[in-house]
Formats: structure tokens, sequence, C-alpha cells
């Protein structure tokens, strides 16, 4: 199968981040931690709007009474979006409060209406970052260890999760109860940096096929349940952040990626688009 990839919005975002379906707004949202902006592509149109954050957001999430949950730089807060841009409602959490030097990282919820996202070193040079679950009984950290966590995506049971390790190549497999506890950590799938790049932002179609981005790979590569490998889609631009399917028919694949560091790609840091014949899961909410 060939697919052909489209640039859909050819701005340089440093790091662009947490691509997010909105059937709320019928539109692609997405962030750029770095820039410290909130990004819309309208693909009815074609336009993307961009606004500026006071703090930088890493993640969006759909609320189930409307509007987002976001996770900014240092705390988890309810925003809305309207016409004059991003507006700050109230703040939920402070995860990373008295740990200095610690962001946010990627977050998704489960079909049980969990939040579960990762901190890290903003530096990127120590390996304590935490893995953590957000509900109505308040936060928990769940897993340590990081140095760059990313990417969690529910399997449509609610059963598996999968989170990443970007600076192992490790990308893990937790078994999730009812209850919202992890069990069972395994490595589902481990990269080669030399030509794979670090495994970064992911999530998984109708079918169970988990996407991932290969930061510094410049690929997006689809693998089935068991792991194993099923196809690669190349993009002209190395540092491939995350993906998230999208439209009204949840059959195309939004792409970001990063400018940071790549000022010879005149593509690094674009939104991208790609139809791979599979469809997506409208994302799960906050409740």
């Amino acid at each position: 199968m060939t697919e052909t990839v489209h640039c859909v919005w050819p701005g340089r975002a440093q790091l662009g981040e947490g691509p997010l379906w909105s059937t709320e707004h019928r539109a692609l949202l997405f962030v750029d931690i770095r820039g410290s902006r909130l990004l819309v592509h309208y693909p009815q149109d074609g336009a993307t709007h961009a606004w500026p954050l006071e703090e930088a957001c890493c993640w969006l999430v759909p609320h189930a009474q409307g509007g987002f949950v976001a996770g900014l730089r240092s705390r988890i807060v309810r925003m809305e979006l309207d016409i004059d841009g991003p507006r700050i409602v109230e703040t939920l959490a402070h995860p990373v409060a008295g740990r200095s030097g610690q962001r946010l990282n990627d977050g998704k919820a489960d079909p049980s209406g969990r939040l579960w996202f990762g901190t890290m070193d903003d530096a990127e040079q120590e390996a304590n970052g935490g893995f953590y679950r957000f509900d109505r009984r308040g936060l928990s950290e769940v897993d340590t260890g990081y140095g760059v966590p990313n990417g969690p995506a529910i399997d449509a049971s609610g059963t598996t999760l999968y989170h990443t390790n970007s600076p192992t190549c490790t990308v893990y497999a937790f078994d999730l109860t009812a209850t919202g506890q992890l069990a069972n950590k395994r490595a589902h799938l481990r990269f080669d940096p030399s030509h794979e790049g670090h495994p970064d932002g992911m999530t998984l179609d109708a079918e169970g096929g988990l996407w991932v981005a290969h930061w510094d790979g410049g690929c997006i590569s689809r693998f089935l349940p068991d792991g194993t490998l099923d196809r690669r889609i190349s993009l002209p631009a190395s540092r491939v952040t995350s993906c998230a399917f999208g439209d009204d028919d949840f059959a195309t694949l939004y792409i970001t990626t990063a400018s940071v560091g790549r000022d010879a790609e005149p593509q690094a840091g674009a939104l991208f688009a790609v139809r791979p014949g599979v469809v997506g899961r409208a994302p799960c909410h906050y409740v």
C-alpha cells in the first residue's frame, strides 16, 4: 500500500505535539510546547489559527462537560476555546509542585474517563520523571524512572495501556484493571536508535494497530497487537513527534513534527496528514 502524505500546515513548530481531533470544533488541535502556542487546524478550509500562551501547553483531552482538560508545563487545568482563543477556567492539580525543573509531557484519557500523563526533567538530563493517573480520587503516581515519557495509548477495551520511555527506545505495555490499576509491565516494542530513532507519541486505530512516531527516524510505524511491524510511512521531517486520527470519519491520520535542531529541513515542524486505509476512534473524554 502506498500512502500519500500531505503537508496541511507548513509552519515551523519548535516542538509540535499533542494532536487531538475535536468533534466539538471539527478541527485538529495541537500544541507547540517550546513555542508556547496552541494551534487549531480546520480541514474544511485548510485554515490554521495559532494563539500564544502564557504557559506552554503539553496536551489536551476533551472534557465530558465541554471544553478540555489541558496539561500545562506546571499544572492541569480546565480550558475552554472560542473565537477569541483559549481561556483557563480553573486549575485542577499541580503534579510537579516542589519538583524543580520538571514539567508535564503527553497525556490521554481512557474509556473510563481517567487521565494518564507523564512528567519529565525539562532539561532532559535526569530520568526522574513519573507516570500519573488523575481521576475523581485525585492524583496518583503509578510508575517512575522516565527520562521523556510519551504517548500513553489505551485500547478500546480499556484493558491494555501503552506508554513510552523515549530515551531508552522502549514502548511498554501494562494490564489496566477496571479500577485503574496498572500491572504486568513489559517491554512491548524496542527501537534501534541507529536507524529507527526513538519512539515518541502514538495512537491506536479501530483494529488495534498501534501507530508510533519516530523522533529522529523520519517516519511513523504501525504495529499489530502482538508487536509485529505492519508498515512504515516516511515523512519529509526527521523529528516526528505524535499522531492522531481525525476528520468526521476518523480516517485521516494527522502527524506533528518538530523543527528544533533541524534548521536545514524545510518542512520540519509542519503538520502532515495521510489517509492510511484504516480508521481511528474518537478520543476518550475526561469525566
